[in-house]
């Protein structure tokens, strides 16, 4: 790849979004280990402060667990239009610099800056001029990441939160991919990354010595994206017209349960961060899905269909226990749960967009 074909991709993160929204706000709040969420039995994170993250505080967390790690906890409810508010005065800055913008929630998105339409010596000097803009603007941190791709520089932007940004450079990312754990990359989440632990596959340089056809043979179609990225390869083009044709969000349970309780709680904590996210997006869909997976690892799913698009985080909580208590009593001990949204209703171009707007 020639220098005049190399993209300039910048991903911008804000930091801990919701909860630094509400410290900004509340000056009582700041400097404290805050949650947005509720704080209810049956309530879940949506978002925590960086003070709570020191307690294993995280987003999806059920709240109970959130205060038996962090008795100090501060829950907040969230305050979405205003979180929608601030992320068009986000958007709006993007704006000045490119028209290719992917926007992945309220507060991450990519840029592809390779126009350089504001005339800016590096991507580098873009991405930090973008973020001293946003503080300005917003009173809010980001953090970025700048590298020729979308896989490295959400990779990068990651690697010095809160408010930094880290650069890959060309012919980098291979060298800066080998030493990472598979946990750390995006697109491997938990139960893959355990996946290939137990393959022997630990970091990026374990990932690179696999061929193609193993990684087929052990991870489907998602083969090819592993062997890529092992070599710090994405092709992937910043899209402004993203279509999301789902959202849906799973846990793996420390043991393995057949109680109900336990069961639930990771039912109820997904359906709720399935149903943040839907807040966050204004998207609705008719069909919530539920995924099993047993202690052979087995995997069953159930779904039901409403006639009209699900409005409510009661609604989505229900159709979720409802679809979960039909598998009782289980057959095994189950490992992991997940809720998924699906069957977006339509927009008036046709489909729901991933916005942030």
């Amino acid at each position: 790849m020639t220098s005049a074909t190399v993209r300039k991709i910048i991903h911008v993160d804000m930091d801990a979004f919701y909860a630094s929204v509400e410290q900004r706000d509340d000056v009582t709040l700041r400097g404290r280990p805050v949650a947005v969420g509720h704080g209810a039995k049956r309530g879940v994170v949506a978002a925590a402060s960086y003070e709570a993250r020191t307690f294993g505080v995280r987003s999806a967390m059920p709240s109970t667990t959130a205060l038996r790690k962090c008795p100090d906890l501060v829950f907040v409810p969230p305050r979405f239009e205003i979180y929608k508010a601030v992320s068009r005065q986000i958007h709006a800055i993007f704006a000045d610099y490119t028209d290719l913008i992917e926007p992945l929630s309220l507060d991450e998105a990519y840029l592809d800056v390779t126009a350089n339409r504001r005339g800016l010596p590096t991507a580098t000097d873009t991405a930090r001029e973008i973020r001293a803009r946003i503080l300005d603007e917003t009173g809010l941190t980001a953090s970025a990441g700048v590298s020729y791709n979308k896989f490295l520089a959400k990779l990068a932007s990651d690697m010095n939160k809160p408010n930094g940004q880290c650069v890959i450079a060309p012919g980098k990312g291979e060298a800066v991919v080998e030493d990472l754990p598979v946990g750390r990359f995006h697109g491997v989440g938990p139960v893959t990354a355990s996946h290939m632990n137990r393959l022997g596959i630990h970091t990026g340089a374990d990932l690179r010595t696999q061929s193609l056809a193993f990684l087929a043979h052990h991870f489907g179609k998602s083969g090819s994206w592993y062997f890529g990225i092992a070599r710090g390869l994405d092709e992937r083009p910043v899209n402004p017209n993203r279509e999301r044709k789902s959202s849906g969000s799973e846990t793996t349970f420390e043991t393995d349960h057949t109680a109900p309780e336990p069961i639930e709680a990771g039912v109820l904590a997904m359906a709720d961060d399935v149903w943040a996210w839907c807040e966050k997006t204004g998207a609705r869909g008719r069909t919530v899905t539920v995924k099993i997976k047993w202690g052979d690892f087995q995997q069953s799913t159930r779904s039901r269909s409403a006639a009209s698009a699900v409005g409510s985080r009661e609604a989505i909580r229900e159709m979720s226990l409802a679809l979960i208590r039909s598998v009782y009593p289980p057959r095994m001990g189950i490992r992991l749960v997940g809720v998924t949204l699906s069957n977006f209703q339509a927009t008036a171009e046709g489909a729901v967009q991933m916005s942030l707007a």
